[in-house]
């Protein structure tokens, strides 16, 4: 038996630090939103008890270093399952590129591997597995929009913002998590209004959404990586409503409400950056059916 599961991208619309953990992780308040780029995951049952990454990405580890195996062993260790199963990952989403790629496909694992495996679980409890494996896999089991808070775990639904196109550029370079919260100083940093955005996106005010985009790890990863900060001044010059980088790098995002300036930043954006992307938000939940 196989069945298939998408595991779309995601961009944050706002993203703040507040303070670092006893237990070592960072607090955050993060709004984030899935998007219409999304790899698909073939999950197929296997007799012999394993489990198996199938990518032609080089860049995809194929062991338990992979956030879809550790939620395939999480299950099976949690629920006494003795079958096996074949993961193949089709990567859509660019890699280490701050859309939580990996997330999303450890989450479309759990989603599926629910199914295939009859466990009965609600996305509510698999969100709950979820947030062992990664910060952001709770978000990505259930995907729309969402408040998350705590280290990324705590969830609450919000409304689907308003429409537009979201155009994704990602440099050729890879940024390490981890680097980029271990140099972010909080003193005297610049943080975004997570309550404007979440009135603009309850309000369904674009413009209000565009003026409160806001990522306080720019302020890591810009000065460290100038060609991020470069594609961003770029898409501004090209037009775009409003840019931001997502997570902590190295996408950068713009939001553009009309299809021709879309596709005139797209083009321009083209010139100089192999990875881009012009999407919409999703904007609702995923669903277990």
């Amino acid at each position: 038996m196989k069945l298939m599961e998408k595991a779309p991208a995601k961009i944050n619309l706002a993203l703040d630090v507040l303070f670092k953990r006893p237990d070592g992780y960072h607090e955050v308040e993060m709004v984030m939103t899935t998007v219409d780029l999304a790899d698909r995951i073939e999950l197929t049952e296997i007799r012999d008890g394993e489990i198996r990454i199938i990518s032609h990405n080089r860049f995809v580890p194929d062991d338990s270093r992979n956030l879809a195996y550790q939620a395939a062993s999480l299950l099976k260790d949690r629920y006494n399952i003795n079958k096996g199963v074949s993961i193949a990952i089709e990567k859509n989403i660019p890699v280490a590129a701050g859309l939580a790629g990996g997330s999303s496909d450890a989450a479309a694992t759990l989603r599926g591997l629910n199914r295939l495996w009859d466990l009965g679980l609600s996305l509510d409890e698999l969100a709950v597995l979820g947030a062992e494996i990664g910060s952001d896999v709770s978000f990505c089991v259930y995907g729309g929009t969402a408040l998350a808070k705590g280290r990324g775990e705590k969830i609450t639904h919000l409304s689907t913002p308003p429409k537009c196109w979201v155009i994704l550029a990602k440099p050729t370079i890879g940024v390490s998590t981890a680097d980029v919260y271990k140099r972010l100083k909080l003193q005297n940093a610049g943080h975004p209004d997570v309550k404007e955005m979440l009135s603009a996106i309850e309000g369904h005010d674009y413009s209000r959404l565009c003026s409160n985009l806001g990522n306080i790890l720019e302020q890591v990863t810009l000065p460290l990586y100038p060609e991020v900060a470069n594609i961003k001044e770029q898409m501004k010059t090209f037009g775009a409503d409003a840019v931001l980088m997502s997570g902590s790098g190295p996408t950068v995002f713009g939001l553009v409400e009309h299809d021709s300036r879309m596709q005139r930043i797209y083009n321009g954006l083209r010139g100089f950056c192999h990875q881009v992307y012009a999407v919409r938000m999703l904007g609702d939940r995923n669903i277990l059916e």
